[in-house]
């Protein structure tokens, strides 16, 4: 038989598989529970503080991150996926971060003309680096912005809330993860720290990097951030910003230290600290941890008080922050937090399909009272049902046989309390035993 005559699945099953880019990751249960409930989580916190909802594309004009991040960052050189639309022309990029586009947005639906907004995103992002554990290609951020409040209060609030967060997860402050605080003041401060620090390095140029030599003009405040060893040393007698700072931006940092003092939260002021992105003023925060090597950073963020203007809209003042979703599931893992696997409170035995009809009411009743139950489906003997139960991660089985039929019972085995003893419960009476299953899953 010639190769077109062939059948065609014996043609298709030479295919080579496809696979995905590298750097952009599948998540299934119980990976994507854990998601879910962390998700969640942030949800419910957010609302607690009056944080609304907003989504937007993933795909925007390029221009929108050279004007908004700045174009001599790493993340518009190096990182961002850019492309050309074929319809027509335009030129669009996979949003490198998600703070440029919900200010785009809020600026073309003047969002803010009714009065300052909170609002919060989680989605992806995508940046072009090496891939390698907490850092990929494509990865999740929650997105949390408050615009059109000027005031220290609003950055101290902020803060608390993602230390609210950190206690929703178990996360030890201080301890698992410890926040540092810093200004860049405004830019006529931020100009004259400028000129000092370029001064500065051009004395030092023999121990700059190709990395630093490449900013020293152009963005020589990133150089402040190198992780090179080589360079500690000078970077530490490097002019600090902080000596710059005027009586307002001086008066807005002791605002919000007086704020976290008074809460109890303890912070370090680095006068390292700068971000990656070039729309910061004033106020930058990141919470660290030592739990994960390189990728330290959980989240950070600021004020950018300029980008608003800087991106068309009518000037306005804003502070919010990003939370790398990926790197927070890292540590919570690393930690031995967050053991959420998705699996439902009860894996539904049926011997017999011809049953279905008594059966599946009572399954929708138990989800109407909130149990999660996963149905058997596709037969198969008494044994194999139960190896699928157990596997499914159910705390019980419910156990539709004939005898408990005959009866109006159902058999509940509890399949992850050793040596608990099977019990049977009435049909009819569906709204007890399931507050029970639901008791004993919150024990």
């Amino acid at each position: 038989m010639s190769e077109n005559n062939k059948p065609d699945a014996t043609r298709a099953a030479k295919l080579e598989p496809l696979r995905g880019v590298k750097g952009m990751n599948d998540s299934f249960a119980p990976e994507s529970a854990r998601w879910e409930w962390l998700e969640g989580q942030m949800r419910g916190l957010l609302a607690a503080y009056g944080y609304r909802n907003a989504r937007t594309p993933i795909v925007e004009p390029t221009q929108l991150f050279v004007r908004g991040i700045g174009e001599v960052t790493d993340i518009v050189e190096k990182e961002m996926y850019t492309f050309t639309d074929k319809l027509n022309g335009d030129q669009l990029a996979l949003r490198p971060e998600i703070t440029a586009g919900l200010v785009r947005a809020v600026i073309e639906h003047n969002a803010l003309y009714d009065g300052p907004l909170r609002l919060w995103s989680i989605g992806p992002v995508f940046r072009h680096e090496r891939p390698q554990k907490g850092r990929y290609r494509q990865f999740h951020q929650l997105d949390v912005e408050a615009m059109g409040f000027a005031g220290p209060d609003i950055d101290a609030e902020l803060i608390l809330l993602t230390r609210a967060l950190w206690k929703r997860l178990g996360l030890k402050e201080g301890e698992d993860i410890r926040l540092e605080l810093n200004s860049l003041g405004e830019p006529a401060e931020r100009a004259a720290h400028r000129a000092a620090l370029i001064a500065y390095l051009e004395q030092h140029q023999a121990l700059l990097d190709e990395d630093a030599k490449r900013r020293l003009y152009t963005n020589p405040l990133r150089v402040l951030d190198t992780k090179n060893p080589a360079m500690q040393a000078m970077v530490e007698g490097a002019p600090k910003l902080l000596d710059f700072l005027g009586e307002d931006s001086r008066a807005h940092l002791q605002a919000i230290c007086t704020v976290l003092d008074a809460a109890g939260l303890a912070y370090t002021i680095n006068p390292r600290l700068v971000r990656g992105l070039d729309y910061y003023n004033r106020t930058v925060f990141e919470w660290v941890t030592p739990h994960l090597g390189s990728q330290a950073t959980v989240c950070g963020g600021g004020r950018y008080d300029g980008l608003i203007a800087q991106l068309g809209g009518k000037p306005a003042p804003a502070v919010g922050f990003g939370l790398g979703m990926e790197r927070l599931l890292l540590l919570l893992e690393a930690l031995g937090l967050n053991t959420a696997d998705g699996a439902p409170d009860a894996y539904a035995v049926i011997p017999d399909a011809t049953q279905l009809p008594r059966i599946l009411p009572v399954l929708e009743a138990l989800r109407e009272q909130g149990v999660a139950v996963q149905m058997h489906a596709g037969g198969g003997s008494f044994k194999s049902q139960f190896k699928k139960a157990d596997a499914s991660g159910a705390r019980y089985a419910l156990v539709f046989g004939g005898d408990e039929l005959a009866r109006g019972e159902v058999a509940l085995k509890p399949l992850r309390e050793e040596g608990a003893a099977q019990v049977t419960r009435p049909l009819a009476d569906v709204g007890g035993w399931a507050q029970e299953l639901q008791n004993r899953r919150n024990a």
